[in-house]
């Protein structure tokens, strides 16, 4: 979500910040005759108070409005979005922080690892720490509600928010965006579940329609956000979307009939940020609250109110539900909850033990590790030396610090062992060539004043034919850069504007960074610039990577591998809001790299720094690979740690890697993804992320659940035995290495023979993570819900249990299954 994106104070918010630096047991089946899973799972409805309902008996109804949309902040914290309240009633504002990956303000924050990571872990036990992390630090700062966590499923691997979500796999999301609601409000601060609903790409996101069956929307898409109602989550906020034809934001089937009539949500539904398109219908179909300014919600709504065309009963209810809301956590109090300090020590060691958590190691040749003490260690490529820390958008936290891989592994040489350092692929460019600009000028490093205009008019020469990067640092307006009549950086569409990813986009000092590649022809080219000093002055440098530098680069990451005993290569992949990935494929020729550096020391340990799953054509060639993901600002102590084996790679697939382009669910279908004519089908139906590679029967790179141990285990004497309520799944894990070390044992369960519905040949039914001594066993159950057991019938427009003979498997992924079993669950038709 843009917030503030679209804004001038946006773009001046984000300079600021460059310059500082297991499911529920709910539902059970109309066949066994318990009661309706859906309403089992709701909370009752909450009422509004006596304190509400004096409060809005009292307001006016232009105090009313206010409540209903986005309005500046006259004390701005950096936030996303501000509500002024009503002072001569005691009413507070309320302030809306982003906060996927810890709170986005201008202020310094704990910079968690990205929520795929924390989903990598498999423990929801974590998912509830990191919640408290960010309740507690947003409270902290200043601010009442978190627009977080994201429980959209990652549909496609081209995503560009990939790595702000949790997981493709239903249960395992559902689990996760539990315990981090409740550790969020545990702290006082209101969660925002979102985005609701059918938000899995960034690509035309503000105008696709998505067209998904009911079937699939139940069982995939919405489960995470009826466990966030469940959790009691105090806000949702609606998608940019369209669902069915109508907007998200103003769908009544989404937000009356699902969400409020089905759910029983008693908190509030804003737009995601400059998602409101109409003012009746949106009222009438329950959502509460524009955001960030009064398009729709403002003027628009009064006028609607006073003609009659909006009741003002509609208005009153969405005032009492945000009035409710903010009742339950203690704001409309004569004395509110004082706001805590904050604890940044506590934040990194959170932090950090999830980083280590989620390390999730894919590959492990002739055990290339963990690394020897002693070793002579060359650190390879450009996030080796700069610490990539979060994505970029609405994930973006201002760090305490954050350590470099090098550094963090420099402090572990012991004697006889040393480390050196190779860029392997440059991001941000050299300074061009001496002579190569006539008439000369000096692009390294301009400074253009206040309230003027620096411009140049020239000739660029180049030697001979080759491929030019050029990337424009600057810190003030983007200057035009314009090659043989054409504009090098044009506008960006929507958000991605201004939204900038994690890594490439922003240079070591600060500076924001646009690239853009050119195949150019020896000789002479035209070249114009023009930067502008704007309100404050900027600075700006003109920089360049070409094929001569590129393979000078490489040649210098060769030399040092093959000096050292093992070489730990940094990889990366770059997301951001509002951009989708355009291929799978490594960016900026690392995969040669990759190539080039393992061919002279088989001894290479990639690790990846990537949102999502990507190709591995070099796989083969390396002897390790590390899954770090955007691991926050202790990532490069979490990295060292578990490179050394101080800690076992206790990380797991939440997403099912794929060989190639062409061999995952998207691929090949463009009504898939990304739509054609801006409608997009959700023509897989139910079969999604692992469930897609097991029907079509596609053997994946790394199967959703994988992930190695620097250990080994066995999975033994499994059973199962249906209670009545749930399928109980008990077995043995052992540890038969000499080291402890994190399993993770996975069951899943095959379909119904007594449904006459699509179902997938597996889904994945529950999961343990454990810590096991080496030559230690235990006994495990793994609970098997109904919900989890049932199928969504769109005749009964419910949940029906799925009885009858189903198969159990247990193993160590989606795609290593170590033993099955059967099991009748329920009661069998006509019995």
């Amino acid at each position: 979500m843009p917030h503030s994106g679209n804004s001038a104070d946006g773009v001046s918010r984000r300079a600021a910040l460059r310059r500082m630096g297991g499911a529920i047991m709910v539902a059970a089946a109309v066949t066994t005759g318990l009661p309706s899973p859906a309403r089992a799972a709701a909370p009752p409805a909450r009422g509004a108070g006596p304190r509400v309902e004096s409060l809005l008996g009292r307001l006016t109804l232009d105090e009313k409005l206010t409540f209903l949309h986005g309005a500046d902040d006259p004390h701005d914290l950096g936030q996303a979005g501000y509500v002024p309240g009503v002072p001569r009633l005691g009413i507070p504002p309320l302030r809306l922080a982003d906060g996927p990956a810890g709170v986005r303000v201008t202020k310094h924050a704990t910079a968690l690892p990205a929520p795929v990571l924390l989903a990598a872990t498999f423990d929801p036990a974590l998912a509830r720490r990191y919640g408290e992390v960010i309740g507690r630090e947003g409270r902290a700062l200043g601010q009442d509600v978190l627009l977080s966590p994201m429980v959209n499923l990652i549909r496609t691997p081209y995503a560009g928010r990939n790595f702000e979500t949790f997981s493709e796999d239903p249960l395992l999301s559902a689990d996760m965006v539990t315990e981090e609601i409740r550790g969020i409000q545990g702290q006082g601060l209101i969660a925002t579940v979102k985005h609701f609903a059918l938000n899995n790409q960034e690509k035309n996101r503000t105008s696709v329609d998505v067209r998904a069956d009911e079937q699939t929307m139940h069982e995939l898409e919405l489960r995470g956000f009826e466990a966030a109602v469940a959790a009691g989550a105090g806000s949702v906020m609606g998608s940019y979307n369209k669902v069915d034809g109508t907007y998200a934001c103003e769908n009544k089937q989404l937000l009356g009939d699902i969400l409020r009539d089905r759910w029983h949500f008693a908190g509030w539904v804003m737009t995601d940020w400059y998602a409101a398109h109409t003012t009746v219908a949106a009222m009438a179909a329950g959502l509460d609250m524009e955001m960030p300014g009064e398009q729709a919600f403002g003027a628009a709504l009064k006028k609607a109110v006073k003609d009659g065309t909006v009741p003002e009963a509609q208005v009153d209810a969405a005032v009492r539900r945000i009035l409710t809301v903010m009742d339950r956590f203690g704001l409309l109090a004569a004395k509110p909850p004082p706001r805590p300090g904050r604890d940044a020590a506590a934040g990194a060691a959170v932090a950090l033990d999830i980083a280590k958590a989620g390390a999730t190691l894919l590959h492990n040749r002739n055990r290339t590790l963990p690394l020897p003490a002693h070793a002579s260690v060359a650190v390879i490529g450009p996030t080796g030396y700069v610490p990539f820390v979060s994505g970029g958008g609405s994930a973006h936290v201002v760090p305490d610090h954050a350590e470099s891989p090098y550094q963090a592994i420099k402090s572990r040489m012991r004697q006889g062992g040393s480390v050196g350092y190779a860029l392997g692929a440059d991001i941000y460019g050299r300074a061009l060539p001496g002579g190569a600009l006539a008439p000369a000028a000096d692009l390294e490093e301009r400074t253009v004043p206040a309230g003027r205009t620096w411009t140049y008019e020239g000739n660029l020469t180049v030697d001979e034919d080759d491929a030019w990067t050029f990337a424009v640092h600057y810190s003030g307006e983007r200057p035009e850069v314009v090659l043989d009549g054409t504009e090098l950086f044009p506008k960006l569409p929507g958000s991605a504007e201004h939204f900038s990813g994690g890594l490439v986009a922003v240079a070591p000092d600060g500076l924001t960074v646009r690239r853009a590649s050119r195949t150019l022809a020896a000789g002479r080219h035209t070249l114009e610039i023009t930067a502008k000093g704007g309100a404050e002055g900027q600075t700006f440098r003109l920089r360049r990577v070409t094929g001569a530098t590129r393979a000078d680069d490489v040649a210098a990451a060769v030399r040092a591998a093959r000096g050292a005993d093992h070489v730990v290569l940094f990889a990366y992949e770059d997301a951001t809001e509002g951009t989708d990935r355009t291929s799978l494929a490594l960016p900026d020729h690392q995969e040669a790299l990759i190539t080039a550096v393992a061919r002279a020391n088989p001894r290479t340990t990639v690790v990846l720094n990537s949102s999502s799953a990507i190709t591995m054509p070099w796989l083969d060639e390396v002897g390790a690979v590390l899954q770090m993901y955007y691991p926050g600002q202790e990532g490069a102590a979490a990295t060292a740690a578990v490179l050394y084996g101080d800690v076992d790679p206790g990380g797991r697939l939440t997403q099912t890697f794929p060989t190639s382009e062409d061999t995952h669910p998207m691929s090949g279908d463009p009504r898939r993804y990304p739509g054609v004519n801006k409608v997009e089908e959700y023509s897989e139906g139910i079969h999604l992320g692992h469930r897609w590679y097991a029907a079509q029967n596609v053997e994946p790179l790394f199967p959703f659940g994988h992930g190695l141990s620097y250990t080994t285990f066995a999975y033994e004497e499994l059973a199962a035995r249906w209670t009545g309520r749930a399928l109980d799944v008990e077995f043995t894990v052992r540890n038969t290495g000499s080291r402890a070390g994190i399993a993770v044992p996975q069951v899943y369960v095959g379909p119904s023979p007594d449904l006459d519905v699509d179902q997938a040949v597996r889904v994945l039914g529950g999961y343990r993570r454990l810590a096991l001594d080496a030559g230690e066993r235990r006994r495990v159950t793994v609970r098997v819900t109904p919900r989890t057991l049932s199928s969504w019938d769109t005749g009964r427009h419910d949940w029906v249990l799925g009885t009858g003979r189903r198969t159990v498997w247990l193993g160590a992924s989606a795609g290593d299954l170590r033993g099955s079993t059967d099991v009748t669950v329920g009661q069998r038709k006509g019995k």
